[in-house]
């Protein structure tokens, strides 16, 4: 078959022997050319996907001028308004926005500047798992989980999987806490078995062996509980800020050095932040080095150490050219850098 398509947009299929000629369209009257349908429907197709060429290329010339607005507006000093943005109606607890590369884009920036070379880790900052949740948990209500994480790690670094932590000694809203703590354990898949033997008052728990697991109770949960509770505290005040936890840089000389957590307040103050559960001492020279590479002040380098105590912090802090502090008062001293 053959078809007839004229101006007026009538059109209809006519026998074979009608293609290539000239005929009369039955409802306007005018001449039109009769086509062959395959080789119309072939130029229809190679039409259409000109057509579709050119809206690409359109796409792409938009991106590309909102890209261009995008850095303009970052260079005229309010580049933050992305990320602010980024944040609105965002469960920060569960989602994959800190992984994108605009929320953390002024720190690239910032160390760029600086001749800094980055390796972000954007697992370290996907809260779409449970590591944050358990973490504050463990964080805000150490003084009497301690037993809990204490026991678990030393089972861990011994290669073992079976925990008993024994609960004698606690009252019953302390028994009451760590149960729940522990049934969280369970429901999240931290532990793989969990049982509460109330007349020996005693929790028993088999622990999984995942890496990341093992790697979380020996001290990485400390990061997440740091960066989780100021990253919070800066949006709950509306203060725009970047940030990155667990990355490496690479400094213009050759040294690599890991950061446990980078903030970039208002896109113009830097903190930087370091994480300790166990012995710290070993690592102050590294801490101080880190800072003076970076060109920070003391009081924007932050070493956060549980269980040290005030005169220890004070201490520390005259001695070596950063800012000690423990898991109760390190919001204290970053909340000080927000003029």
């Amino acid at each position: 078959m053959a078809i007839l398509l004229c101006k007026c947009g009538h059109f209809r299929e006519v026998k074979s022997e009608y293609a290539g000629k000239s005929v009369i369209c039955p409802q306007c009257k005018q001449s039109n050319t009769v086509h062959d349908t395959i080789q119309f429907l072939k130029k229809l197709v190679g039409m259409v996907k000109d057509k579709n060429r050119e809206l690409e290329s359109l796409k792409e010339q938009l991106a590309l001028a909102e890209s261009t607005e995008s850095a303009d507006v970052a260079d005229s000093g309010d580049s933050m308004i992305g990320t602010r943005k980024l944040f609105e109606d965002v469960d920060i607890h569960n989602t994959t926005t800190l992984a994108d590369p605009e929320q953390y884009r002024a720190i690239v920036k910032w160390m760029e500047q600086r001749g800094i070379r980055m390796e972000v880790n954007h697992q370290a900052i996907d809260t779409t798992g449970f590591f944050d949740e358990i973490a504050i948990q463990l964080g805000d209500g150490f003084e009497t989980l301690k037993l809990v994480s204490n026991q678990i790690r030393y089972i861990h670094q011994k290669g073992y999987t079976n925990v008993k932590v024994t609960l004698s000694k606690y009252s019953e809203e302390q028994i009451a806490v760590v149960t729940n703590f522990c049934r969280q354990l369970y429901d999240y898949s931290f532990v793989s078995r969990y049982f509460y033997n109330k007349k020996e008052r005693a929790v028993h728990m088999t622990l999984q062996t995942a890496p990341a697991i093992i790697r979380f109770f020996l001290g990485e949960w400390m990061e997440w509980f740091v960066f989780m509770k100021i990253l919070n505290s800066f949006l709950e005040r509306g203060i725009t800020v970047s940030c990155l936890r667990s990355f490496h840089v690479t400094f213009p000389k050759g040294e690599k050095f890991e950061i446990d957590g980078f903030f970039l307040i208002g896109n113009e103050i830097p903190v930087c932040i370091e994480c300790k559960t166990g012995e710290f001492r070993q690592d102050i020279k590294k801490f101080s080095t880190l800072r003076r590479k970076l060109n920070l002040d003391s009081k924007q380098f932050l070493v956060c150490v549980i269980g040290l105590n005030e005169a220890q912090m004070q201490g520390f802090s005259s001695m070596y050219d950063v800012t000690f502090a423990n898991e109760s008062n390190f919001l204290k001293h970053v909340s000080r850098l927000v003029p």
